[in-house]
């Protein structure tokens, strides 16, 4: 019995840790990762304290068709300036959130947007960046 009640325990974790965002360990393994994949890199420059960056992370980033699409077409990177991440110095824009979508090199694909995007425009700006990424492949 308990070793019942122990695989389901096990099996709802992997569950839950499987639902996020896949998260790079940091910038450079992360632009390593996307040059290895193929994939653009969705780049979020974030700190801590700033409210629109909790606005982002907790109604953006937690809902499910953003994490599905960045799962599966992105490789994604958030950098905490307040925590010490490395962020580049020409990524860096003076305020937070800043999300920047790159190529596998590191060079921007846009403009960055700025700001807590709500997630469905976040969905359709990235059903457009990809396409656009793609086209730039062919």
């Amino acid at each position: 019995m308990i070793k019942k009640l122990l695989i389901v325990m096990f099996l709802l974790l992997g569950v839950a840790n499987a639902s996020g965002i896949q998260w790079e360990k940091d910038y450079q393994s992360g632009l390593m990762k996307a040059k290895m994949t193929g994939k653009p890199v969705l780049f979020i420059v974030s700190s801590n304290n700033c409210r629109y960056c909790i606005k982002l992370e907790k109604e953006t980033l937690s809902n499910d068709l953003v994490i599905k699409g960045l799962n599966r077409d992105y490789i994604n990177i958030i950098a905490y300036v307040d925590g010490g991440d490395h962020v580049p110095q020409e990524l860096l824009t003076g305020g937070t959130p800043t999300i920047w979508f790159l190529h596998p090199d590191g060079e921007p694909l846009f403009q960055p947007l700025m700001g807590a995007i709500d997630a469905e425009n976040f969905v359709k700006a990235l059903a457009i960046v990809k396409t656009e990424y793609d086209d730039t492949k062919k």
